[in-house]
């Protein structure tokens, strides 16, 4: 639940909320889940709690799960976006219908397959052309502008982002970037299945090759991948990349132009904005390095590095010879998936991708019942009171760091359900029979809004995800958290369920994305979203001690043979689960008042509480896809997930685990952070 952002929660009882809470007749809902928010269908009783949480809580549900030909993984999330595309769908064919409409104008595009055939390449000929006449380094320098704006991957990405030590203020930011797998291990690290997708990448290289019209493709495939391959031995590893304080670099122009021989940044950072006078360097001796081998590179690859960047980037906008190889190695062959998505979820996805506050707003105005809010507001409330009282009661925080916990704590802006200023698109081209146009335009209209940020207030207003997106976030540098009104919705919140069902999925979600806020990334930064030592060296100690155990305690956890999680890599998100699931139990308890819940269909509410948080972890993956995770993903596999109870003390007290079962964890061994 994190990507350049993540998410949070807190107040009164749940009981209130859900009492107070009327469904209004404009809007839909998901039924409840069971008789009262659990599916114990999905269990698998023969399995004790102890031996394996994940299979005694939804091993049925696992072994009679079939992952769709479509998708690379299926779980709860994916059960919440197909119904997100389902009702997206009946809005833009609704719009289809209006001539006048750019989100219908934009799926009618993508949906015309005999107008995007029948234009064949010729859409993208002139900027490959353009990429095709290069005969210098200068130029090539001038065309990467082009490309950036274009939307075109090129060997450094840039974005503009808040300052993390002036977080008032945006700044233009530069990133490794320059490689076509997704992982720097990829390229380098030994491995049979690593070799294959190796071999695979290759000949992916030369089919886009073959297919723009170029000769001697495979040869020249083969350069770029051994360009690709000494980018990627430079780069930053993903841990390290992961580090708010290694990655923060402010230079100046002059600074960056004498740090990066073989590339002229000044020339392409002043063809974006001639305004930029400083900039963030994530990763300085990557950037360095990667200037001096573009510097030394043949052109001819380095161009031929475009054309394919070009036509895998703008795929879906042009004819499926593009479009199903682009699949071939992506979908399939990295993450096992069979089949493309059906043309009109395609379409969906193509037209958010433009359009997506647009559609948005009609999503909010049909689905999302404004009652929602209000008992989401109460939940969060009571999760994050719950995270003021253990920060109260912390034995390894000094006083002094606590109450400047406290003051970011209550300094947090809490976003529910979609932006209260929709985004103006009205300067955006959409055309009807244009679909790679409208990417083209699309991709123009972003580069330009996103340097429009330079030198203007910082846009406190602005969401990272939209209403239909099923997810949520927080934001360190905007000490923000937010919910889109897509995950509001069984398994992780319905207001007719059992509070403890809701306290276990949607409450721990929130005290996940608040938790993010004071873990080993987020605890960086202060009140204000400001990168700042606000931390004792005993506070620091403590904390790293802690982050240790956890990191040793996952890295031991094998999700295929001889493929490990990354304890070091996954250790934001694995602090998350475990100190937003503390927090929720808290909340859970606070919100009954003293009294004790009810046992129902024999589980009590510390039972239901528990497996409130596996029913939203359920997840069959297929092993490419899991084994690309593993490499690529910030989070743990959702067993692993599931498997966080086991460093809860009332986990143990409501399930009764043996000491000779495989998740039993002695006391002393338990970790506890917050």
């Amino acid at each position: 639940m994190k990507n350049k952002l993540l998410a949070i929660l807190l107040s009164t009882s749940i009981i209130g909320v859900t009492a107070a809470y009327s469904q209004s007749e404009n809007y839909d809902a998901v039924e409840t889940i069971g008789s009262f928010g659990f599916d114990i269908s999905g269990m698998d009783k023969n399995i004790s709690a102890g031996e394996d949480f994940y299979q005694y809580a939804s091993g049925t549900w696992a072994k009679n799960t079939v992952i769709p030909d479509d998708k690379s993984n299926y779980g709860m999330f994916n059960v919440l976006t197909d119904l997100s595309q389902e009702r997206v769908k009946a809005i833009l064919e609704e719009a289809k219908d209006e001539s006048s409409s750019k989100i219908g104008n934009a799926y009618a595009s993508y949906l015309d397959t005999e107008t995007i055939e029948s234009k064949g390449l010729e859409p993208i000929k002139p900027w490959l052309d353009s990429i095709r006449t290069l005969n210098n380094k200068e130029d090539y320098t001038k065309l990467l502008i082009e490309a950036r704006k274009n939307g075109v991957g090129t060997p450094v990405g840039s974005f503009v982002g808040q300052d993390s030590k002036n977080p008032d203020q945006y700044i233009f930011i530069l990133s490794q970037s320059g490689t076509g797998l997704p992982d720097r291990d990829m390229y380098i690290k030994e491995g049979e299945k690593l070799e294959k997708n190796r071999v695979e990448y290759v000949k992916f290289l030369t089919k886009l090759l073959e297919l723009a019209g170029e000769d001697d493709a495979n040869n020249r495939a083969k350069a770029i991948f051994e360009l690709e391959k000494s980018i990627a031995q430079v780069q930053w590893n993903r841990e390290d990349n992961s580090d708010a304080t290694k990655t923060y670099n402010k230079m100046s122009l002059a600074e960056l132009d004498a740090a990066t021989p073989g590339m002229d940044f000044k020339t392409i950072i002043t063809g974006f904005n001639d305004n930029i006078e400083n900039v963030i360097v994530r990763q300085p001796s990557a950037i360095t390095a990667i200037s001096k081998i573009i510097g030394g590179a043949d052109l001819a690859t380095l161009k031929d590095m475009l054309i394919v960047r070009s036509l895998s980037g703008f795929s879906n906008a042009l004819p499926d010879s593009i479009a199903d190889t682009n699949f071939a190695f992506y979908g399939t062959t990295l993450s096992g998936t069979p089949e493309r998505e059906v043309r009109w979820k395609r379409g969906v996805s193509f037209t958010e991708r433009m359009l997506g506050e647009e559609v948005g707003q009609k999503y909010v105005e049909r689905h999302y019942p404004p009652e929602t809010k209000a008992a989401m507001d109460k939940l969060v409330q009571n999760v994050l009171a719950a995270m003021g009282r253990r920060i109260d009661n912390l034995d390894w925080m000094q006083p002094e760091t606590k109450t400047k916990a406290k003051q970011k704590l209550d300094n947090f802006t809490v976003k529910i359900g979609h932006t209260d200023k929709w985004r103006d698109y009205s300067s955006l081209e959409i055309k009807r029979d244009d679909a790679f146009g409208n990417q083209l335009r699309s991709n123009r209209f972003e580069f330009a809004d996103d340097m429009s940020k330079l030198g203007a207030p910082i846009r406190r207003y602005e969401w990272g995800m939209f209403p239909q997106t099923v997810n949520a976030y927080a934001n360190f540098s905007m000490n923000e958290i937010v919910f889109p009104a897509a995950i509001l919705q069984p398994p992780f919140f319905d207001p007719n369920a059992d509070d403890a069902i809701n306290y276990g999925g949607i409450g721990a979600v929130i005290g996940h994305e608040i938790s993010h806020h004071f873990d080993d990334q987020g605890a960086k930064f202060d009140e204000n979203g400001r990168l700042s030592d606000w931390w004792t060296a005993a506070d620091v100690a403590a904390f790293d001690q802690a982050g240790k155990k956890l990191i040793a305690q996952y890295d031991k956890y094998e999700p295929l043979p001889g493929e490990f999680v990354k304890g070091e890599f996954t250790l934001g998100e694995n602090i998350g689960d475990l100190a937003g699931l503390t927090m929720a139990y808290d909340a859970y308890k606070a919100s009954l008042d003293g009294k004790e819940a009810p046992v129902l269909d024999g589980f009590t509410g510390d039972q239901r509480f528990f497996l409130g948080w596996a029913q939203v972890w359920r997840r069959n993956y297929r092993k490419e896809e899991l084994s690309r995770r593993l490499l690529t993903d910030s989070h743990s596999p959702s067993i692993q997930r599931t498997w966080v109870v086991r460093n809860l003390d009332k986990w143990y007290d409501a399930y009764k685990p043996s000491d000779k079962d495989s998740l039993y964890l002695a006391p002393e061994d338990r970790v506890k952070i917050w």
